[in-house]
């Protein structure tokens, strides 16, 4: 199979023809023991076929109404324009779909579904992974529980958990894990095997451990193992880790695995259309940092929600303090520091971006091209589903935010 960069055309899935065939021919299969679902071009099949390749626990829509979506289809977005934020190269939104290797887009302007497509292999009602788009979602449970007093963001997680009173977290806040603001030896370096990052990847057994591995084989026993280095609370700087932390205090104050939480408190009151899948480790601890796979229909239901104060189905189904404490963003101070290029005065806090001189824009972002954004003013939701070549969202944020933003303007004006 080649690496080589194909564009989002000649990389479709279905013309690559992956695991097509009964059976596939060898040339097509795809298969965890070679990490295909985790490297282009391969992954944009695996992408939406992940619970093929790991496993997963469900997050249970229960058997309740679904939500529904009014639905207003405009013909007007794919030529709005906007300039890449890199090379000021003029595009189109339709343009801008292929460039970001999107799998499926839907746009929501004043809780009306006015745009929605699906490519190559992801359909409607095909879940497809979030990566750490699912941060938000723990993120935001977390604030629940602090708006309930059940969780005391000043506490020390090395009280809240007691297993990790030696590691590099015992003297971090509730808070400071909420907002990356931890100082820990761990680095997110995606296409470093030996980074802090690929050591938590081997500990889950997302991807084959090396020969001879010897390390954690589930992220309990990885957690305890991360050292600090620094002072919390002075900068944000981005770490996975500090989700699975998250993930962990959630469970254990809810006395119930994080996908029975998530089902309890978000999937069922928000009437989600289908059940989500979620990546789990050896133990059965769900991937808190990037493994729910959710239908897109249902990443638009969270964000509205979110537009909404917490509002839906009736009633208020998210704690309107916790919605309140996710808007109101983080300290740019501490996000300054991270160089965040394209996203310049903005900040992090609860698991969530704040896109600074947009409206008051927040946002949960995953690696490839995953989203939510939202945009109270303009009273737009938008989520993506991608399958970038690139991990990172530095690679695909210049035609991306410019993107949005232009959308949420043209909505705006009309």
């Amino acid at each position: 199979m080649s690496d080589k960069i194909l564009d989002a055309h000649t990389s479709d899935p279905v013309t690559m023809g992956w695991m097509e065939g009964l059976p596939p021919p060898e040339a097509r299969r795809l298969a965890w023991e070679r990490a295909d679902h985790m490297r282009f071009p391969t992954h944009r099949y695996a992408f939406s076929h992940m619970r093929e390749f790991l496993p997963t626990a469900r997050v249970s829509r229960g058997s309740g109404p679904v939500c529904d979506l009014p639905e207003a289809p405009r013909d007007d977005l794919d030529g709005v324009s906007f300039k890449a934020l890199d090379s000021g190269q003029a595009l189109t939104w339709e343009q801008s779909l292929a460039v970001n290797f999107t799998d499926a887009v839907l746009v929501m302007h004043r809780g009306s579904v006015v745009y929605e497509r699906y490519f190559g292999v992801t359909r409607r009602d095909t879940p497809h992974i979030a990566f750490s788009v699912t941060k938000s979602f723990v993120g935001t449970l977390a604030e629940m529980l602090i708006a309930e007093s059940r969780l005391d963001p000043a506490a020390p997680i090395g009280d809240l958990i007691p297993e990790l009173a030696a590691s590099g977290f015992a003297d971090a806040t509730l808070r400071q894990v909420l907002d990356m603001t931890t100082a820990l030896d761990f680095s997110e370096e995606y296409t470093d095997p030996s980074s802090g990052i690929g050591a938590m990847s081997n500990a889950l057994g997302l991807t084959p451990r090396p020969p001879g591995y010897a390390g954690a084989s589930d992220v309990y026993a990885f957690l305890p193992t991360i050292r600090k280095a620094g002072e919390h609370g002075a900068r944000f700087t981005y770490r996975t880790c500090n989700t699975e932390v998250l993930g962990w205090l959630v469970a254990r104050t809810e006395g119930q695995r994080l996908d029975h939480v998530l089902s309890a408190r978000i999937w069922q009151p928000l009437g989600m259309e289908q059940d989500a899948d979620f990546l789990t480790d050896s133990t059965g601890m769900p991937f808190a940092g990037g493994g729910l796979n959710p239908v897109l229909r249902d990443m638009a239901r969270f964000g509205e929600v979110m537009r909404l104060d917490g509002t839906g189905q009736g009633g208020q189904v998210i704690a309107r303090p916790a919605v309140a404490a996710i808007k109101a963003g983080g300290s740019a101070e501490a996000f300054s520091p991270a160089g965040y290029q394209w996203i310049p005065g903005g900040s992090y806090n609860s698991q969530w971006w704040t896109i600074g001189g947009n409206h008051g824009v927040f946002s949960a972002r995953g690696i490839h091209g995953q989203a939510i954004w939202v945009d109270p003013v303009a009273e737009v939701t938008i989520v993506r589903f991608g399958s970038h070549p690139v991990a990172a969202n530095g690679a695909f944020d210049p035609t991306s935010l410019p993107a949005f933003r232009a959308v949420a303007d043209h909505l705006m004006q009309r």
